[in-house]
């Protein structure tokens, strides 16, 4: 019998860490795709052989928290015992996998001396799989059938071959085929990787060390969710918040959270959530599971072990046929986009009752999606181009919320200008923060971006999958909220049209098209803000003179750019 020893532990645990890392720099630097070599919009992870969770490296919560569903639910369908060595199973479907149709997941069991020692996955987003709009993420769907092509589990390799047939369907399907070609390759070589590192471990320690310590990761990370439980208030915490619509109707849609949390076990109810939509915002189980389990480690304890350990003393309820559970076929395409961010937003204002200098304000609360796509004329084969951007980040108790960044349940990178002008026929005019649209506090949100392009020479098929453009993100312990979000495009003979929040149109050459996102909630009195950070925040352009007095209660010289001292205590006290 093998006994546990911290100090190994704490090795095998770095060990299998850097294999799921490694995955994902294969993945990465081999990708075609600029969505998955520039954006880094893919995940990695190491499972045991029964599909547990054991390590994953650092990319995208959503994807980290929903895999562990995909390799479960793949492994019901293709057991262990019905798998050989080289064998490697693809899928995309949201009812198996429980994301959405443009994120392909490549699972590849490792054998040992013909025995099944662990499983190597990946998932990454690519830039279209069909269906009625550029990128697979239409707002205009009202089934998942026309969100592009669904692929179940199936062998993509059998015992080190490939299927090149399986790989012929699926690249034919697509608009982009060598992208589609190039990413698979770039995921199969990731697993491949991930098999080699992971046969040095066996090596090194062993098969059955190699079991063991998998094993007690897993349970290691267990006993700390439940320490962490101990030191927690108890209670039962409730939280709601909503969707603006689900592009085809702009109904609010309630998306309710209850928190029960005992010494032993947290409940999460979603009960009091909105019907299943007729559009694309339906929130698959498995993504409201990688939301509630992000939500509660970010603010339970962001160190504690990303195994399936860790989630043992969760208990999640989803009611069937709601937005957090749709029952077959409803679209799903943009419900990773928008309602996925309020269904971490809702858990974390729940914990935010009990716990409340550890959650933050809201942040943007929508990943902010931008394609577009067409034939590019350059080339005259089509092209699709897919971007999420970065809003305000909600600020804690003691901190502002970063600008311009992505937040919750995305971690992806931006699209270098120079990477968009040489690979798409558009042209960006500009790129930054937008102004005022701090949510103000002693600790104040960040701001939203923005990003304007012109279309060159032809007229694509864009869509936006955003959120926030009535409701603010909200603020804390005083704190105001977040700005909105405010796109528009400019047509070619100068006239303006805002867009809605959720949309999927074409548009002419020479359109401009400006997109905006919302800032994050502040934290906290906004006139108990240090008039300095006011002033810096002035001097920056992040915020102007009138903004500073009305919302911070601080006067800056519109000469010296100095706070007046004077004038300042004397309008704080006035509002007091």
């Amino acid at each position: 019998m093998i006994r546990t020893d911290p100090i190994t532990l704490e090795v095998m645990r770095n060990a299998f860490q850097s294999v799921a890392e490694e995955m994902g720099a294969a993945l990465i630097r081999t990708a075609l795709s600029p969505n998955i070599k520039d954006r880094r919009d893919c995940s990695t992870g190491v499972y045991s052989a029964s599909g547990d969770l054991v390590a994953q490296a650092e990319h995208i919560p959503l994807h980290l928290g929903l895999m562990p569903s995909v390799v479960k639910s793949t492994l019901e369908l293709f057991p262990v015992a019905n798998l050989k060595p080289g064998d490697a199973i693809i899928t995309n479907d949201p009812y198996v996998s429980g994301s959405h149709l443009p994120d392909i997941c490549i699972i590849s069991p490792l054998f040992a001396e013909d025995r099944c020692m662990g499983i190597l996955a990946n998932l990454a987003h690519h830039v279209d799989i069909g269906g009625i709009a550029p990128g697979g993420m239409p707002t205009t769907s009202t089934e998942i059938f026309q969100e592009g092509l669904r692929i179940p589990p199936v062998r993509i390799t059998r015992q080190g071959r490939v299927n090149e047939d399986l790989i012929a369907l699926i690249t034919t399907n697509v608009r982009t085929s060598r992208e589609a070609l190039g990413d698979i390759q770039a995921q199969l070589a990731a697993n491949n990787v991930g098999q080699r590192r992971l046969k040095e471990i066996i090596a090194k320690y062993g098969r059955e060390m190699t079991i063991h310590y998998m094993a007690e990761l897993i349970n290691y990370s267990e006993r700390q969710m439940l320490a962490r439980l101990t030191e927690m208030p108890t209670g039962v915490f409730t939280f709601e918040d909503y969707l603006e619509g689900d592009g085809l109707s702009e109904d609010l849609l309630t998306i309710k959270a209850t928190a029960t949390i005992g010494r032993q076990k947290i409940k999460v109810d979603f009960t009091g959530s909105s019907p299943q939509t007729k559009g694309s915002v339906n929130c698959t189980r498995a993504v409201t599971l990688a939301c509630t389990f992000y939500a509660l480690k970010s603010a339970i304890d962001p160190e504690l072990p990303s195994t399936g350990g860790t989630f043992r003393p969760v208990e999640v309820i989803t009611p069937k046929g709601s937005i957090v559970n749709p029952e077959f076929p409803a679209p799903v395409s943009n419900a990773n986009i928008n309602t996925a961010q309020r269904i971490a937003d809702v858990v974390l204002g729940a914990l935010a009752q009990c716990i409340p200098k550890k959650v933050p304000a809201a942040s943007s609360g929508s990943m902010g999606l931008f394609t577009i796509g067409g034939l590019d004329p350059r080339t005259g084969q089509y092209y699709s181009y897919v971007e999420t951007y970065g809003g305000g980040q909600g600020a804690v108790f003691n901190h502002d919320g970063m600008d311009g960044v992505h937040t919750n349940m995305t971690n992806t990178r931006n699209t270098p200008v120079e990477v968009i002008e040489i690979a798409y026929p558009l042209r960006v005019e500009k790129y930054g923060l937008v102004p005022n649209t701090d949510g103000p506090g002693q600790y104040r949100g960040g701001l939203g971006l923005t990003r304007e392009l012109t279309v060159l020479d032809h007229a694509p098929t864009m869509t936006q999958g955003s959120d926030r453009l009535q409701l603010h993100p909200w603020g804390l312990q005083g704190g105001g909220p977040g700005g909105t979000v405010s796109s528009f495009i400019e047509k070619p003979d100068g006239s303006r049209e805002l867009l809605p929040s959720k949309v999927t149109r074409m548009v002419d050459a020479g359109t401009r098209i400006a997109l905006r996102t919302a800032g994050g909630g502040g934290y906290g009195d906004p006139k108990l803000r240090d008039p300095q950070k006011v002033r810096k925040d002035v001097e920056e352009g992040f915020i102007d003179i009138q903004r500073a007095q009305e919302q911070y209660g601080v006067v800056i010289d519109r000469d010296s750019g100095e706070v007046d001292q004077q004038a300042t205590n004397e309008l704080r006290r006035n509002n007091k």
